[in-house]
């Protein structure tokens, strides 16, 4: 028997799409170009039969397997009509299979690849039942045997569940004179959304001509088209009840993909909001408006890290999951709420309750979830986007971060938003370096001319103004009051005046920018790490954050210098045998970076501590942030996990600032167990069964490591007594 196979996939880390283009045969298969007739196809997200066009290519008599937790008497509601179609009219073998339900049912949660690849080779029939039940039996051995026992026989269930799970739909006659449904109106969408970003993202790039990008040949891209794809991935959606709510916000501030979010109603925009929107009475600093914490369950990935952080999740659960098709009436809802007047923020923003009333500009991206990194970079957003640069390496967060035709970043209602790009592994920092060079360059002539202006203009507003602006030009929120303001004064008083004339047609760089550096470990401690302690060392004022999953995410999981001893990785398959680089202290020793090591998930606090101390600072920063990563084989919630991180000590919360050069130890003494919180990990617990005979001396040399550098910042803190 031969085989070929071709995959043609996209970026997006949750809910993307794959296409799986697979030959059999008995002959060598030598056939260079995709299958455009098919006797199999398989859907495995429901979701797709409406973005995707998935029957069309079906062979007449062909075999279509829709993995669904639709009943057969909801398909005819839920089934497009094309497909419906299509089924009728080619004499489809038409089969469902309810994989998500048999996943969780086995303990395997959203990974049910297993279960759907068994029902593929029980319906095809490819090769005899029982040799292809044997050979993924064989197959899962060799790839999970390290993981453990456990995770080998669940996986046993999943080919067993798979290979009697499914079930032939009779197909009605009635459904190939089915009718399409109105076409939806499509004029509140944008040009280039239609004409560019629909067409990409329904896997029809490859029709648009050269001509549809005329007046972007440079390769930019609109800001915020990731709000218009609405993929409808999760599962299971979280939904909030108000009655039971404390207000505090910190679902939002932990969702990565911005989709739950609090919202302040007028009491007109209350009564004029649809039923489906639940809201109630503000509390505090809220109190005249009504409160929504309202959650967009069209872009939720269902990753329950909102739930995760709920301070009363288990007592009286204000957020609870419920199957997406249960929440539908929120999608009016949301519209709704993402459609009212923007409110001044009651709170501060550099609390984790005021935060999230400042809105996120980044939205809805394609990362994992649960993803931490973009939890971090769409609280960055929130805090300093509507003024900020950003220099992403490539990786992970450069993937979610811009993958065409999905931008993710966004503008708020002025227009505002991150300016962002991507640049190389091995010369990101360099890159952002330059940003920010070009930007002092544009802003150091701009004070030239305002103080030209200071003085040659007469008493008056201008004047005054001006040197306003001068005055706090390096202040970041001052400087976008009294840049509105001279600009304000220059356009009343209309002076004959080049320096004024220039003022205006440069106006975009009055306001400081904030210039950040994104990348994550193996980009900064390894690859990159020349260009980072280049740009730290330069004393410039930019903020360089890293991603901190200690290994190589986007490209498999390889070892980096930022992998902690006896972790397992790709080049460390025995268990890496050095300890974890300090990139901090290197940075550190320069006595002029700020610098400071946070944890979204175990303190909210010291975060938000750290990021308006980096960021006011007029120097350079380095903010090194622990990631949980699905490298890691997490067996609970990401959330969770970094909190455990912190608690046993593996993961510890400093700030080290150059200003009275103070270091804070924000840790607790620790209190959980190490080892146990370890072996709650694939990447160390792979290592026992792997490696039996060194595997409890490398754990010990782990936490040997950990408690070594928590000891050395007792001192540091201890020089501040």
């Amino acid at each position: 028997m031969y085989a070929q196979a071709y995959f043609a996939y996209d970026s997006k880390k949750s809910g993307g799409i794959t296409n799986s283009h697979l030959r059999f045969g008995h002959k060598p298969i030598r056939s260079p170009y995709l299958i455009d007739t098919a006797d199999f196809v398989a859907c495995h997200q429901q979701s797709y039969l409406n973005k995707y066009d998935m029957t069309s290519n079906l062979k007449d008599g062909g075999s279509f397997l829709l993995n669904t937790i639709w009943s057969d008497e909801e398909l005819d509601t839920h089934l497009p009509a094309n497909v419906k179609r299509d089924l009728a009219t080619k004499n489809i073998n038409f089969y469902t299979i309810n994989a998500v339900k048999i996943g969780a049912e086995l303990g395997l949660g959203s990974k049910f690849n297993m279960v759907l690849q068994s029902a593929f080779f029980m319906i095809t029939e490819i090769i005899p039942k029982d040799d292809a039940i044997k050979y993924m039996k064989e197959f899962i051995v060799k790839s999970y045997g390290k993981k453990g026992e456990k995770i080998v026989n669940m996986n046993y269930a999943a080919v067993d569940a798979g290979s009697t799970g499914f079930h032939k739909v009779e197909i009605p006659a009635s459904w190939a004179d089915a009718q399409d449904a109105p076409a939806a109106a499509t004029s509140e969408r944008p040009d280039f959304i239609k004409n560019i970003v629909d067409v990409m993202n329904a896997q029809k790039g490859d029709t648009l001509p050269v001509s549809a990008f005329k007046g972007i040949e440079d390769g930019t891209f609109e800001h915020g088209t990731a709000a218009y794809e609405k993929r409808g991935i999760a599962i299971n959606v979280p939904t909030w009840d108000p009655t039971s709510c404390i207000q505090c916000n910190q679902c939002a501030f932990v969702c990565p993909h911005a989709c739950i979010r609090p919202f302040l109603l007028t009491e007109e925009e209350a009564k004029n909001a649809p039923a489906s929107l639940k809201s109630v009475a503000g509390k505090g600093k809220e109190a005249g408006y009504n409160y929504v914490m309202q959650v967009d369950i069209m872009d939720c990935t269902g990753c329950g890290n909102c739930i995760a952080s709920c301070p009363l999740a288990g007592k009286s659960d204000p957020l609870k999951m419920v199957p997406i098709d249960d929440a539908r009436d929120q999608v009016e809802a949301w519209d709704y709420a993402i459609a009212l007047a923007p409110k001044a923020n009651p709170e501060d923003k550099y609390s984790v309750k005021g935060s999230q009333f400042q809105q996120p500009l980044l939205e809805f991206s394609g990362s994992c979830g649960g993803c931490a990194e973009t939890a971090y970079a769409r609280l960055i957003t929130q805090l300093f986007g509507d003024r900020m640069y950003i220099a992403n390496a490539t990786g992970c967060s450069s993937i979610w971060g811009g993958s065409a035709p999905s931008t993710p970043y966004t503008t708020n209602a002025d227009g505002h938003g991150p300016a962002w790009c991507n640049s190389l592994f091995e010369d990101n920092a360099e890159f952002g370096y330059g940003m920010y060079t070009g930007v002092k360059q544009q802003r150091e002539l701009l004070a030239e001319k305002v103080t030209n202006i200071v003085a040659n203009a007469p008493e008056g507003d201008v004047k005054t103004a001006a040197q306003a602006w001068l005055d706090t030009m390096f202040d970041g929120e001052e400087s976008k009051a009294t840049s509105a303001a001279l600009v304000a004064a220059i356009e009343a008083a209309n002076p004959d005046c080049d320096d004024c004339k220039y003022v205006l047609a440069h106006k975009d760089m009055l306001v400081k920018k904030s210039q950040w550096i994104f990348g994550g470990d193996g980009w900064a401690y390894d690859i990159g790490f020349g260009g980072v302690d280049h740009v730290l060392a330069s004393g410039e004022d930019v903020n360089v954050f890293v991603f901190d999953t200690e290994v190589y995410s986007n490209t498999g999981g390889q070892a980096s210098k930022a992998t902690p001893t006896a972790a397992i990785a790709k080049f460390a398959a025995s268990g890496k045998r050095v300890r974890k680089k300090d990139l901090g202290m290197i940075a550190k020793s320069y006595g002029y970076v700020y610098v400071a090591q946070v944890c979204m998930g175990a303190d909210k606090a010291q975060l938000m501590k750290a990021l308006k101390e980096a960021e006011a600072y007029h120097g350079p920063s380095l903010i090194i942030a622990y990631a949980p990563c699905i490298n890691h084989g997490l067996r609970t919630n990401f959330h969770l996990e970094a909190k455990k991180a912190v608690d046993c000590g593996y993961w510890q919360l400093y700030r080290y600032n150059p200003v009275g050069e103070v270091f804070t130890l924000d840790s607790k003494e620790p209190t959980g167990d190490f080892k146990e919180f370890i072996k709650g990990e694939v990447r160390y617990t792979s290592l026992v069964k792997a490696f039996p005979d060194v595997a409890e001396e490398l754990f010990d040399k782990c936490a040997a490591d950990a408690k070594r550098r928590l000891e050395g910042y007792k001192k540091l803190a201890a020089e501040n007594n």
